[in-house]
């Protein structure tokens, strides 16, 4: 009998565990989702967004390290990524002394439910760098979650590194 009673509450233990677990995880969740919603806003920002989007096509191009490279972006960006790309193309020679061909996918845009920013591919396709803005955001919270969780629920007494 008093066997049984520990069992159920230890089942009941780690059930109670595992509830608070899921609404953190949900509310880490929903803070990420906010996050995301307002990218928008940065598009709406025309100059800042244009600054934004020369500097992600300028890391692609450092990335890559190519001598012809293939832009897709939004059919709505179109005009701000042509504006961008002389730019881009400047600084990537100064910074590495290489030429660099860019031209723009105008058969395949990136859908229109994507946020903004840039995919920019080498090789017909072969390589891509995926710098939408949805993306680097995705890339950002996987490296600052830790760093998110502490501050919503503060230090996890468990944890014995923080790196």
């Amino acid at each position: 009998v008093e066997l049984q009673k520990k069992i159920q509450s230890s089942n009941m233990l780690n059930q109670a565990r595992l509830k608070v677990l899921k609404h953190r995880d949900d509310h880490v969740a929903s803070v990420l989702e906010e996050a995301k919603q307002q990218l928008s806003g940065v598009v709406r920002d025309k100059a800042r967004y244009t600054e934004i989007l020369q500097q992600l096509l300028t890391q692609a191009m450092c990335q890559l390290l190519e001598p012809a490279l293939m832009i897709r972006c939004r059919q709505v960006d179109h005009q701000i990524v042509e504006k961008i790309i002389p730019a881009s193309v400047s600084e990537y020679k100064t910074q590495v002394n290489k030429d660099c061909q860019v031209k723009i996918d105008t058969e395949n845009w990136l859908p229109s439910e994507c946020t903004g920013g840039i995919e920019i591919l080498a090789f017909k396709g072969k390589i891509k760098v995926d710098n939408t803005l949805e993306a680097r955001l995705e890339m950002i919270s996987r490296q600052i979650l830790p760093g998110i969780r502490s501050k919503l629920f503060g230090a996890n007494p468990s944890r014995k590194f923080n790196d």
